[in-house]
């Protein structure tokens, strides 16, 4: 038995996998191998043949940011002409034409602009629940730890106002790679992998839950790779036994850097060093119950392809996305089109939440969804 071959059985067997075998997994070019016992894997976690999506839209409310990431395409700097902050009325027609075909998410994020007040944040998501009944999974780390260091208040106070206000969950954003030396390279001024964890965890302890993100290709090492899963499981351990009101992370997404038009030269990752990535994930993350395909940086067929790999969900419809699309990647999929991609793959569609709950099935060929919206930037 090679090496890989007891390392994927070690993990097929409920067994954890530590540093060293990541880093095995990551050195080996053996893809179809792991995709083979990291979808085994996601069969036992899913043992139904169902893959889920979720009907939502992203809202870049601001693209005034004060991090300057080299690895960004999206941000203008405070001043700049190219710089805008979203009307609120914007921002709820913009909500308006989401929940009008279906919509149950909103991603709204930004740049970490230093000139909103944290009042800003508070009395919109006010406003937003006012008027709607959408869930508000939004605002990464890195711009609650701008809304910190704008309010002066102590961290936990500010995730508490901003879920009493209406704040549902976190996204993932940010988290590039969780290791300082890369952090340090790619977005020196966006903080220590400790502040985006600490965000993560507070919210945990809030009674929240977040999504797990990873970014390759930004010139990480692979153990670098590996520590960030490890982080991150870590994490997820320390909520699970902390009998917390959350189940922590309920999803994990890794993505490759887009690097066009940006700061940030490097060599694009292929399909493989992506599936590889998936793969990985689900062997390594034990303890987290979903992941996610990102078919908005690979690609559709890749998507479609990473359910076999050991992805279970489809992602966002994303009926609006600026920032992976300023940097060259404008991989666009409607409603009907998940459907179809999620069939060829020999999977059963089904729309669910934000929470991983299924609302709607679409178990019969002929279903259809039957609206559709015209997008009004």
């Amino acid at each position: 038995m090679s090496a890989i071959d007891s390392i994927l059985t070690k993990a097929l067997a409920g067994e954890r996998l530590g540093l060293e075998e990541g880093v095995a997994l990551f050195e080996s070019d053996e893809i179809e191998k792991m995709g083979d016992a990291a979808n085994r894997i996601m069969q036992q976690l899913h043992p139904e043949p169902v893959t889920t999506f979720v009907i939502g839209r992203n809202v870049n409310y601001t693209n005034v940011c004060d991090t300057y990431c080299k690895f960004c395409a999206f941000y203008r700097a405070q001043g700049s002409e190219e710089g805008y902050v979203l009307s609120d009325e914007a921002i709820f027609r913009k909500i308006q034409e989401s929940i009008d075909v279906g919509g149950t998410e909103i991603l709204m994020q930004g740049g970490t602009h230093p000139g909103l007040p944290f009042s800003y944040y508070t009395d919109l998501l006010k406003e937003i629940k006012k008027r709607f009944t959408i869930h508000m999974h939004s605002f990464s780390p890195a711009e609650i730890m701008k809304m910190k260091e704008v309010s002066g208040l102590p961290l936990v106070e500010v995730i508490r106002q901003l879920r009493d206000a209406g704040l549902d969950s976190i996204p993932g954003g940010g988290a590039e790679i969780l290791d300082d030396r890369i952090r340090r390279k790619v977005s020196r001024l966006k903080g220590s992998w400790r502040d985006w964890m600490n965000v993560m965890q507070t919210a945990h302890r809030l009674g929240m839950h977040t999504t797990g993100t990873m970014v390759i290709g930004l010139g990480e090492t692979f153990e670098e790779r590996v520590k960030h899963l490890l982080r991150i499981r870590d994490a997820q351990d320390e909520c699970l036994a902390g009998g917390w009101d959350s189940p922590g992370f309920l999803a994990f997404i890794p993505w490759t850097f887009q690097p066009d038009n940006t700061n940030l030269k490097g060599e694009r990752q292929g399909p493989d060093q992506y599936l590889k990535t998936v793969a990985i994930s689900r062997l390594m993350l034990d303890n987290i119950p979903n992941l996610q395909s990102s078919w908005v940086t690979m690609g559709p067929e890749v998507g479609k392809l990473s359910l076999q790999y050991g992805c279970n969900d489809f992602g966002s419809t994303m009926m609006e996305e600026n920032v992976v699309s300023a940097a060259g990647t404008t991989h666009k999929v409607n409603i009907e089109l998940i459907l179809k991609l999620i069939r060829e793959a020999g999977k059963i569609p089904a729309q669910r939440n934000t929470r991983y709950e299924i609302i709607r099935t679409f178990d019969d060929e002929n279903d259809r969804v039957e609206k559709d919206f015209v997008l009004q930037n």
